[in-house]
């Protein structure tokens, strides 16, 4: 059994409270009382923020919704939004970032949607293995790709890139086994969705949004490369006339996003965008990474991220969305270089000349770039 993180919990008021904590301490020691209290009660307030998996739904060969029930402290999110959750496998805890892929639920519930990805340590976890009853960390609901005000839309999404814009749909237009619900907060809004998938049954959610298509609340217009090819950008306006009058949000693979940033500038417009992989440009020199708490030397070639690198080595590193966006794997670097593969910027760090503390890097989007050190 694993044993549940230490949690300070404030000690009670008064005299013989404090008393009974003390002894409560004593009792129970090298563990504090709140170790015992996560064991029965995991998801009570105070408590480090978990959720509970309830059940595990498949929607295609390859990929899952997680329906969970978070913890007391949880707040919510808003439409579009991600989050953060730890998973233990084999005695490590890893952690992804992936988007909450419902709309406002009276049970409290939760939910996100997983694409098991080729070598996804994490992924093919919850996929595969996942199951009722296991307790995950989580991490507050964070993002700026979120539903836009009341107007008239263009959703451009590939593979799972559906996954944050089916959230915000949700919220304005519930799928019930009744049919699709049309609420007030769905009141003028005009939305096309062009959705990209390998094929019909490759395309999580497809059911949903043929429902939502079928009710009117939505125009869906469906690309599937083993029917159609793929989509070309360039030929947007064919797909929708009207596209310059929409506001465009676009969620998908690095070259889609590109492609459609590229095609809307030429119109004077712009592009709101949710990435799920980074685009890695330039690759580093490599050289030996040496972590300083832990003592660990590793000699790295200059394609492979530190992050990647540094796990597949056993050493324990922080991380989130992988992806160079919620800073989650921020880590010191105190001195030589290392390269950024979205973009090939290099940062370098000299003792005595730049910050004491060393320079903070995103470890899951950068190479080594000759030798250096970390403070990890």
């Amino acid at each position: 059994m694993m044993v549940p993180m230490s949690v300070t919990l404030p000690r009670p008021a008064g005299g013989w409270r404090n008393s009974a904590w003390r002894l409560a301490e004593t009792v129970t020691t090298p563990l504090v009382p709140a170790d015992y209290l996560d064991l029965f009660h995991p998801l009570r307030p105070g408590a480090d923020l978990r959720a509970r998996i309830v059940k595990v739904i498949p929607e295609t060969p390859d990929a899952a919704t997680i329906v969970m029930k978070p913890g007391a402290d949880w707040e919510g999110h808003k439409p579009g939004q991600y989050m953060r959750i730890g998973i233990d496998i084999e005695g490590v805890r890893h952690w992804r970032a992936y988007s909450l892929t419902h709309g406002p639920r009276e049970d409290g519930l939760i939910s996100i949607t997983v694409k098991a990805v080729p070598d996804g340590l994490v992924s093919n976890h919850l996929v595969r293995r996942a199951r009722a009853g296991t307790l995950v960390h989580i991490a507050a609901a964070e993002g700026e790709f979120v539903l836009p005000p009341a107007g008239k839309l263009l959703y451009i999404t590939a593979g799972s890139g559906i996954t944050p814009v089916i959230g915000m749909l949700r919220n304005l237009y519930p799928v019930t086994d009744s049919g699709v619900l049309k609420l007030g907060r769905s009141a003028g809004y005009d939305i096309v969705v062009i959705h990209v998938a390998p094929s019909r049954p490759d395309s999580i959610f497809v059911r949903d949004l043929e429902a939502l298509a079928e009710a009117g609340a939505i125009r869906l217009v469906a690309r599937y490369n083993d029917r159609d090819g793929g989509f070309d950008v360039s030929r947007l306006a064919e797909a929708v006339p009207d596209f310059v009058d929409r506001k465009t949000l676009a969620c998908g693979p690095a070259g889609l996003l590109d492609a459609l940033a590229e095609h809307h500038a030429a119109y004077g417009l712009d592009v709101v965008t949710e990435r799920f992989r980074t685009a890695r440009v330039e690759a580093g020199e490599g050289g030996v990474v040496s972590f300083e708490k832990t003592g660990t030397d590793l000699d790295l070639d200059g394609s492979t991220t530190i992050l990647d690198a540094a796990e597949e080595a056993g050493v324990l590193m922080p991380s989130g969305c992988r992806m160079g966006i919620c800073m989650g794997c921020v880590i010191p670097l105190v001195e030589g270089s290392v390269r950024d593969l979205r973009n090939g910027e290099i940062t370098t760090a000299v003792p005595g000349e730049t910050e004491p503390g060393g320079i903070k890097v995103q470890t899951c989007v950068t190479a080594a770039a000759g030798a250096c050190r970390l403070d990890h």
